[in-house]
């Protein structure tokens, strides 16, 4: 412990980035947890009782189970029955833009955490060579004093060891909630399977009515 205060004392200059770094990490990591949690929904009971409300042509009920499962799924449902009552024609391409932009918001700082997963050690890097050109300095000034080479070179590794240590939590938090962001969008692309195939049921249906019509 007090080697690293030490270190910081020395070394400020180019820890200090490091750590801002780390707070960024922890902010940005408790906001993303807190944001997914709020929107995390269990969806097979409620694609059940949405299938249920379409088959019935009762988008009031499926507006209403909608409201009731709440966060972003809920927003996309609710883009999705806006869609299929004004032009189903065209559901798919206005669906997936309506989903890229929630793609986006899910996604919101996580190239935060992606770039400093990147750029810390490098930062720790360059903070352990200009310790070590000073503790050279040092050297050539005071002599071989092997004690303060020991501390300079000690204190230089730590720049290191916390750089990589901000990177490593960085890429663990940025894949993780990739892969939260994944499961929410394949959500998204069941919610939108579910609305093309009553859109594709109807169409095949005029069809059938039509040919019969014809005969």
């Amino acid at each position: 412990m007090e080697l690293l205060f030490k270190s910081f004392l020395l070394d400020w200059p180019v820890l200090t980035p490091i750590l801002i770094c780390s707070l960024l990490v922890v902010a940005v990591g408790i906001e993303k947890w807190l944001y997914y949690s709020r929107n995390k929904r269990d969806i097979g009971t409620f694609i059940q009782n949405l299938q249920i409300a379409l088959g019935k042509n009762n988008l009031g009920a499926a507006k209403r189970i909608s409201n009731d499962l709440g966060g972003i799924i809920s927003e996309m449902t609710e883009e999705g029955l806006r869609i299929y009552s004004e032009q189903r024609s065209g559901f798919s391409r206005a669906y997936d833009i309506s989903s890229s932009l929630a793609t986006r918001k899910l996604e919101t700082h996580l190239n935060i955490l992606g770039t400093i997963g990147g750029v810390a050690p490098f930062l720790g890097l360059f903070g352990t060579v200009v310790r070590i050109l000073y503790t050279f300095q040092d050297l050539a000034t005071k002599g071989n004093q092997s004690a303060e080479v020991a501390t300079g070179i000690a204190s230089a590794l730590v720049a290191t060891a916390f750089g990589l240590g901000v990177a490593i939590v960085a890429v663990i938090l940025y894949n993780y909630f990739q892969s939260v962001v994944t499961r929410f969008e394949s959500d998204f692309k069941l919610i939108k399977l579910v609305f093309l195939s009553f859109i594709d049921s109807s169409e095949e249906l005029s069809v059938e009515e039509t040919g019969s019509v014809k005969i």
